[in-house]
Formats: structure tokens, sequence, C-alpha cells
């Protein structure tokens, strides 16, 4: 199984669309569609039935969509400065992501 560049947990800036600038962490990560959910980020309304037994009361309900993994770039945990992602091996002989920009390991 392949490693992927943006992962669940990781602070994201959007660089390109409606929501261009806006920083979250991601809360969720489609790798066949090459999608991630940011929190507050892309926000829809989404109308809703009322289901008693779930406990779902009906009305208009805001939530976050998906937006494609290539208009958010990673955020170095160093600078704090957004950053492409590349892979490398350690001496151990883990594989972990770092940003390209200043080197900062984003794996624990």
């Amino acid at each position: 199984m392949a490693s992927t560049k943006v992962k669940k947990g990781d602070q994201v800036l959007v660089i390109t669309g409606k929501d261009k600038g806006k920083r979250g962490k991601v809360l969720r990560t489609d790798r066949a569609k090459s999608r991630v959910v940011v929190e507050h980020v892309n926000m829809i309304k989404r109308h809703t039935k009322p289901n008693p037994r779930a406990g779902v009361t009906g009305g208009i309900v805001q939530r976050e969509a998906p937006i494609h993994v290539s208009n958010v770039k990673v955020i170095s945990t160093d600078s704090g400065e957004p950053s492409r992602v590349g892979f490398k091996l350690l001496e151990d002989g883990r594989k972990v992501r770092f940003a390209k920009r200043d080197g900062a390991i984003l794996d624990q």
C-alpha cells in the first residue's frame, strides 16, 4: 500500500478555489477519488428529513464537502509555512513524510 502525501490530522492551507487562503485540519481522506475533507472549508447546506429513531431533527445542516487534494498544501510543523511533501528513508529504515520547504519531518 502506497503512502499518501496528505493524511488525516494534517494542518493544510487551501491554495485555490472559493476558500483560498483558509487553513484547517484534514478530517477525512478519500484515496480512491483523491479528495480530502478540511475543517470549515467548502461548506455546503444539506436539507435533511427528521428521523426520530436516529434522533435526527430535520432542517438545513451545514457541513464540509470534499475538495481535491491538489488544491491544498500541507503546513510545515516547524515553520508554519505551506510546503510540498516528499518522502525519505531514515537511518533506522522508516519511511517518513517531510516538508520540502524546510525539511521538517511530518510523521512522528
